[in-house]
C-alpha cells in the first residue's frame, strides 16, 4: 500500500531529480530503497568484525595448528 507524504527538500536537489527521473515518487522509491540495504549490509558487517575480533586468537591458533599439521608452519 502506497502512503502519501509532503517532504521538504533543497530546489537543486529537486532539480536533479527531475533531470534523472521525471517520476519523482519513483525516484525516492528507489533511493530509499538502496539507501536502507546499504545501511543493512553495513550493519552486517559491522557485526561480522564484531564476532571475528572476539574470536580472532581462537581461529588464529586454528589456522597455525591446520598450517602446522600440514607441515608449513
Amino acid at each position: 500500500m502506497k502512503v502519501k507524504t509532503s517532504i521538504t527538500l533543497p530546489e537543486d536537489l529537486l532539480l536533479s531529480i527531475d533531470q534523472t527521473d521525471p517520476n519523482r515518487s519513483s525516484f525516492l522509491e528507489k533511493a530509499a530503497r538502496q539507501y536502507l540495504a546499504a545501511l543493512a549490509k553495513s550493519r552486517r558487517n559491522e557485526k561480522d568484525a564484531e564476532i571475528l575480533g572476539e574470536r580472532a586468537e581462537s581461529l588464529n591458533r586454528e589456522a597455525l595448528d591446520v598450517l602446522e599439521y600440514q607441515d608449513l608452519a
